[in-house]
């Protein structure tokens, strides 16, 4: 059933099949190495050298386009204002659910755009560095809702991509471990004004209460990483798997208590899991922003980028 809203977000889109797009790649080069690619890679994440060429290499040539009008525009508005200031980073905002490729995409692009010469110094934090830590969590009763919109320090967010967009020489962000599960105490990581920073995040494409900004209010170019939520859930089950055999298995791992589940407890705990607070987090939150963003990559079953809708303006 097509829906008034459905409707109107598909308007505002060119719709591209995987062919069309891959077309659109021109002459861009691959820089990127199988062996490079393979650090890349998310968990479980099967993405290979012929995704990143008929994908990620039209993307990067677009990227660049983008770029480059940017800063014509920003070097516009300096001259007319008689300022002669660098211009200000161009900001790159990533968005989609737990488990759909969002993080690899985020590394992937970060990695290829730092390989053209008009901006090679391109930066990458993800909106898991603002996070609250989990003792403020567990004190405000949402430790079982982090990821949601509440369990972020959305205004210190805010706050250091303003200070980026700003042109400021140098902006901390907390860090965040996977490993432990919580900010890391004291641990900071440091933007010094690239050419570009790319923001990945769950939540990254809200709209800011009246009267606020929001941190997509900062960004130049924003993409969103989609797909079946049935085809997600089964994304989030086998990387639940694969870091119960591995990552789960350190014993620094907040999660080492599950590494020893059985197969079947393994599944049944991920499913739990999933439909109680993923599932809910990403139609609730996450879905509703897709609309809002400039270009949606679209998933099919098997991973791979099957259509990509493009906005118009």
């Amino acid at each position: 059933m097509v829906t008034e809203a459905t409707a109107v977000e598909t308007s505002a889109y060119v719709e591209l099949g995987r062919e069309q797009w891959r077309d659109l790649r021109k002459n861009t080069p691959l820089t990127l190495t199988e062996a490079e690619l393979e650090d890349l890679r998310g968990v479980d994440d099967p993405i290979d050298l012929a995704e990143v060429t008929d994908i990620y290499l039209p993307l990067t040539r677009l990227l660049n386009l983008h770029f480059t009008g940017a800063r014509k525009r920003g070097a516009a508005v300096s001259a007319f204002l008689g300022e002669k200031d660098a211009p200000p980073p161009y900001i790159l905002g990533i968005a989609g659910s737990v488990a759909v490729g969002k993080s690899t995409t985020a590394r992937l692009l970060h990695t290829l755009l730092a390989r053209w010469p008009e901006h090679s110094s391109v930066e990458l934090i993800t909106t898991d560095s603002f996070l609250y830590p989990n003792a403020v969590l567990e004190e405000r009763g949402i430790m079982h809702r982090k990821g949601f919109p509440e369990s972020y320090d959305r205004r210190a967010l805010v706050r250091f991509v303003s200070a980026v967009k700003a042109g400021a020489a140098e902006v901390t962000a907390p860090v965040y471990s996977h490993l432990e599960y919580d900010i890391v105490p004291g641990a900071t990581q440091s933007v010094r004004r690239p050419d570009i920073l790319v923001v990945e995040g769950l939540n990254v494409l809200q709209p800011a209460p009246p009267t606020a900004l929001a941190v997509c209010d900062f960004f130049d170019f924003s993409i969103y990483v989609d797909a079946r939520v049935e085809d997600v859930r089964e994304w989030y089950v086998d990387r639940f798997h694969k870091l119960r055999r591995t990552a789960f298995a350190d014993p620094k791992s907040y999660f080492r208590h599950l590494a020893d589940l059985s197969e079947t407890e393994a599944t049944a705990f991920a499913r739990d899991v999933w439909r109680e607070v993923n599932e809910r987090n990403l139609v609730e939150n996450i879905a509703p922003t897709r609309a809002r963003a400039a270009l949606v990559l679209h998933k099919g079953r098997d991973h791979a980028v099957q259509r990509v809708l493009l906005r118009r303006a």
